[in-house]
């Protein structure tokens, strides 16, 4: 519990005693002396109520909780119900205090993820250690995180082993091992080891610092049901206030003309128990806040939702297109096999490697991986700048450069074939490399990729969690395709694509599913920027390290894990189901008892417990988005 609540709970007892006090003492019904006591609780407790309400009159902004308030409790000590016009205050504010308490009690879950923004970082200035400014650190500074320290800047180990903790950018308890030329991103905490990093990044473009900018801009982008009731409140607050003066004088006058006792207080009474009814609480504070629960559960469990209108996409989410390689795959390519043509294996290699010295590709990667294992790739870094010149990557089809003065293709069968160059016929089993140089085919490298221990399991979840379609898209030749869409039981692939490919078969599906249904594409992050973005919903999978994929995607899974696909679906239908329950619950007992209070069944004592009953109960409800399985 915070200062202020803990103010606002001290002025809660003080009013209670000070209530049961006066209830005790023996003081005529009706006095100016015990309405002059009554008056020291109402204001200890609903000061800051009737300033409130003050202030929006002042400001034009009339119709609000805190008018209702402040009209209902005035009405009442006017007409000598001293007791229950402080109650109504004492109530209220027990209630907003608790609604506090589980606004309060989301942040802090949401606050284990903003743990991760680091102070400071570590940098040795004339052989000792001094404390910076994150923002103050270049890219390529060499900076030293000690154990239990965060990592403060995105960057690679070049000195040291550690164990990190990456529970609050991923939601895994499980520890993971770096070393030397291990990547490290900002957030983690280092466990056991000291680490020299060079930093990669600069701190604003660095993980923890996307990652919090993504969090705490979720807010901003509201779902249906919030604008619902924005929308619902504007209009509802001033409707009930009308209804209550057309309550407090339409019967009174209408018994005047039929020559009977208006009976005004009786009316008047009825009508300040109407507006206790009536006030909004319960809808306007418990719907943003079961989405705000749902975002922070989603954030402990290491999926990052942008905005509380893509948790409702994702609640209505049949069709999930996958990209395979990263996602469905390990994406982790392993050089398998050489086959060359009239020149050695390693020669085939070398070619190949420098051609994709410049390149990211995992593809790429795994050649020049290959090629550094070998006696002559132990410089490629060096020697690809002196002998590689004019390298142009060719999207979906492969990379052309200048190799030592010869010109080497490196790629797929298009890239041969837009060449006219006759190629071997390959195996196709995993990814092959076809090789040319200077026109003439010299031989392929066969590299191959496996599938993630939970893909299989991930599919078999989404199926349980509602998905009626799930399609795979890869650039990888069909037997691969159709080898990896059969063991994971998918209902559809497509093979073969370039990027563009991927766009175009979306727009396809979009055009097959309803206005109901929503589309969800997961891609590794690496070059599905342009799919991501045109989904119903984009999810990046695994994406720490590419900003495109962060700055297209609509939520972004932490880890590589596929399982978190059906979690954040789950996450998503639960708010969902939550958020309805509480505006049916909500709405229905409200308009009851409004019913009730108009035809005078209700007091204000039931009025209150209304009020306040529901708002609770509507609360504890939306908490419940908190906590995930």
């Amino acid at each position: 519990m915070n200062k202020k609540q803990r103010k606002v709970l001290i002025r809660i007892i003080i009013a209670a005693v000070l209530m049961v006090v006066l209830l005790l003492l023996p003081l005529e019904e009706g006095s100016w002396l015990r309405f002059a006591l009554f008056l020291i609780p109402y204001f200890v407790i609903g000061y800051d109520i009737l300033k409130k309400a003050f202030k929006g009159i002042m400001n034009r902004q009339v119709f609000d909780e805190n008018f209702l308030m402040a009209v209902a409790t005035i009405g009442a000590m006017a007409l000598g119900e001293y007791t229950e016009g402080v109650a109504v205050m004492l109530f209220y504010q027990i209630g907003e205090l608790f609604q506090s308490y589980a606004v309060g009690k989301s942040r802090r879950n949401i606050s284990a993820l903003m743990d991760i923004r680091p102070d400071y970082a570590n940098i040795m200035v004339d052989g000792k250690l001094q404390q910076v400014d994150p923002d103050e650190v270049a890219i390529g500074t060499e900076i030293i995180v000690q154990p239990g320290e965060k990592i403060p800047i995105d960057g690679i180990v070049i000195d040291g082993k550690s164990s990190l903790d990456t529970s609050a950018l991923t939601g895994e308890s499980v520890p993971r091992t770096a070393g030397v030329d291990s990547e490290v991103l900002s957030g983690c905490i280092n466990m056991t080891g000291v680490l020299t990093i060079r930093t990669t990044k600069e701190f604003g473009e660095s993980t923890a610092s996307k990652i919090l900018d993504l969090v705490e801009n979720a807010s901003s982008k509201k779902s249906q049901p919030e604008n619902f009731i924005s929308k619902f409140a504007r209009v509802y607050t001033p409707v009930v206030c009308y209804l209550a003066v057309a309550l407090a004088l339409l019967p009174p006058i209408m018994l005047l003309i039929i020559g009977k006792d208006p009976l005004w207080s009786q009316w008047l009474y009825r009508a300040l128990t109407f507006l206790v009814i009536s006030c909004p609480c319960a809808l306007v504070i418990s719907i943003p806040l079961t989405f705000f629960a749902g975002i922070g559960g989603a954030s402990k469990a290491g999926v990052l939702v942008k905005g509380s209108n893509y948790l409702e996409l994702l609640s209505r989410t049949k069709v999930v297109v996958l990209d395979k390689t990263g996602t469905l795959t390990e994406g982790v390519f392993e050089v398998t096999e050489i086959h060359p043509v009239g020149i050695s294996s390693d020669k085939l290699l070398e070619f190949a490697a420098l051609a994709e010295s410049f390149s990211n590709h995992p593809i790429s990667k795994s050649v020049k991986d290959a090629y550094k294992k070998t006696a002559l790739g132990l410089d490629i870094e060096q020697s690809s700048s002196e002998r590689i010149s004019d390298v142009k990557e060719i999207s979906g089809h492969g990379v052309e450069a200048k190799v030592d003065g010869m010109q080497v293709d490196c790629g797929n069968i298009k890239l041969m074939q837009s060449l006219g160059i006759k190629v071997d016929e390959a195996p196709t089993s995993g990814t092959v490399i076809h090789v040319a140089v200077d026109k003439e085919y010299r031989g392929y490298i066969l590299i191959s990729d496996k599938l993630k221990s939970t893909s299989a399991d991930a599919v078999a979840a989404m199926k349980l969690a509602g998905i009626r379609k799930i399609v795979m898209l890869t650039g990888d030749n069909k037997e691969v395709a159709d080898s990896v869409a059969k063991e994971l039981r998918l209902d559809d692939y497509y093979a073969e694509l370039l990027p563009a490919d991927k766009v175009t078969k979306v727009e396809e599906l979009l055009e097959q599913i309803s206005d109901k249904e929503q589309l969800l594409f997961v891609g590794d992050g690496i070059n599905d920027a342009p799919v991501l973005s045109r989904a119903d919903i984009g999810v990046a999978m695994g994406a720490l390290g590419s900003d495109a994929a962060i700055e297209a995607a609509d939520v972004v899974l932490m880890d590589d894990d596929p399982m978190k696909i059906a979690k954040s679906i789950g996450i998503s239908k639960k708010c969902m189901r939550i958020v309805y329950e509480n505006i049916y619950f909500a709405i229905g007992i409200k308009v009851a008892c409004l019913i009730l209070g108009a035809v005078g069944i209700a007091n204000m004592w039931f009025a209150i417990f209304a009020d306040v009953g529901v708002m609770v109960l509507a609360v504890l409800n939306a908490i419940r988005a908190l906590r995930v399985k």
